[in-house]
């Protein structure tokens, strides 16, 4: 199951939608602390996680889900409208796995979930 954190509702609904071509199950969250509460209920095997979101942003909610035992080892894949080098260089720190720029197309989106899970 692939966990989505946006506070975007379109970018929810489109990445839902792309992730179910792609035949993958998808679970939203609006805020990264309601990212945090379903990430760690288990079951997640990927977070694509919004960079810019009010309260707490993504790299902020990254750095929550490093630092939890039940969450330090899920895979995260960055969405953003424009990745910058502060964002790029907290990434790195993180271990996030890569960036997708919004509005993401789906096959790149697809390949990037591709590349990560396998």
């Amino acid at each position: 199951m692939i966990l989505v954190v946006d506070d975007d509702e379109m970018n929810l609904r489109m990445a839902e939608f792309i992730l179910k071509q792609g035949s993958y199950e998808a679970r939203k969250a609006t805020s990264g602390e309601e990212g945090l509460v379903l990430a760690a209920q288990g079951g997640v095997d990927l977070i694509l996680l919004d960079i810019e979101m009010p309260g707490m942003n993504g790299i902020e909610t990254a750095e929550k889900l490093r630092t939890a035992e039940e969450t330090k080892n899920i895979p995260i894949i960055f969405l953003t409208a424009s990745p910058d080098e502060e964002s790029m260089a907290a990434a790195e720190r993180l271990g996030v796995l890569g960036c997708v720029k919004k509005p993401f197309l789906p096959p790149e989106l697809l390949a990037k979930i591709k590349e990560v899970l396998a």
